[in-house]
This record gives structure tokens, sequence and C-alpha cells, in this order.
């Protein structure tokens, strides 16, 4: 075989490969549900003293590179970013903001058991920055009188699932509760920070 058409055999083999070893990257999206637990106002005299959250509709999406392969454990840096536009508030006394929205950027390590392969559970924590919209009126659509925007400090924990039908492309499982201070809610619940706990399935890409 010529030097030529051993070159035609070789290379494409080695684009192959190398593809395949330089698959470091991941990015995916997910779209879910964030859940905040009820809140009880502090010596309220209403016949409903609590503060209830609806269930809304969230995106989050991620950027990850594998730092490290130790056995079958991968070690990434990874970029959570999560967005709930708008939660709708409800209380009785209708001093609270009619509705709020969050965005919580966290970076993390993540732990992947099976890093690699077809199905790979992981783990994952860290903490950066979150920022709460509360609506300017109320749940009676008076004016809010309190702050229409909330910056403060979150830490992240993670857990989630990703299975591989294809070499590249996989559906992602995932749970995280963003742990933040509490938005501006014009009454006192006795809280300074609350879980925001985030569920959501979607797709994600290695590259």
């Amino acid at each position: 075989m010529s030097a030529k058409r051993l070159a035609v055999v070789i290379v494409p083999v080695l684009v192959l490969v190398s593809s395949a070893l330089a698959q470091v990257n991941e990015v995916s999206v997910t779209a879910g549900r964030t859940f905040v637990s009820t809140q009880t106002i502090v010596n309220s005299s209403a016949p409903d003293p609590h503060i209830h959250f609806g269930d809304e509709i969230s995106v989050a999406f991620n950027y990850g590179r594998l730092l490290k392969s130790v056995k079958i454990f991968g070690i990434y840096a990874e970029l959570p970013v999560a967005i709930y536009p708008r939660m709708d508030v409800h209380s009785f006394q209708g001093l609270t903001p009619k509705d709020i929205g969050a965005l919580f950027v966290t970076p993390s390590v993540r732990v992947n058991f099976f890093s690699g392969e077809s199905v790979t559970p992981w783990v994952s924590v860290g903490g950066g920055y979150g920022r709460f919209r509360e609506a300017p009126v109320t749940l009676y659509e008076l004016r809010n009188p309190g702050p229409t925007g909330t910056n403060t400090g979150v830490v992240q924990f993670g857990a989630g699932l990703d299975v591989y039908p294809w070499q590249r492309w996989g559906a992602r499982l995932e749970a995280r509760d963003f742990y933040s201070g509490a938005p501006a809610l014009n009454v006192n619940t006795g809280r300074s920070r609350q879980h925001n706990y985030y569920v959501g399935i979607g797709v994600v890409h290695r590259f």
C-alpha cells in the first residue's frame, strides 16, 4: 500500500479517535418547575397567616468542562444558571408583591459517576449570585411599598442523571436547591433565607 493510500485510511481514523477523546465540554438546557415552601407571617392576626408560592415554569442552562478523570469519576467545573421569570405570591393580607421572579448563577463543582458512559449520575455543589424581581404592585393591585429588586448570595446543591442514547447527545434529569436570601415580601416571616427547589428535564450535548 502506497504512503498516500495509507494516509487516506489512517487520517480519518485519527480524526474520529481525537474527536471522541476531546469530549471534555458539556452544555445543557432543561425546563421544569421551581418550588418554594409556604411561609408563615410572624404575629399575624389574619385568618390565613401564610404566604403561598405558585409552582411556576422555570428553565436552567449549564456549561460544564471536565477537569480530571479518576477511575469511574469525572470531576467537572460547571456553571448552572436557573431562571423563573414569574412566580405568583398569595397572602390573605395582600401586602406581598403580586409575583416574584429570580435569576441564579452559581459556579459549581460536579462529580459524575461512570463519567463518559451512556448512563452517568452526578452530584453538584457550588455558590454564587442571585437576583429577585418583586412586582411593582401588591396582590390587590396597589403600589408595592417595598423594593422591586433584591440581590443575594446563593448556595447550590444538586443531583441528576444523564443518559446518552447517542455518543454526543443525551437527556438530562436534574434537581437543584438554590438556597438564597429571601426576596422582599413586605412582611415578617422570621426568615432571612429560603430554599428554591428546581426540578427539570431536557437535553445535554457533549463535545
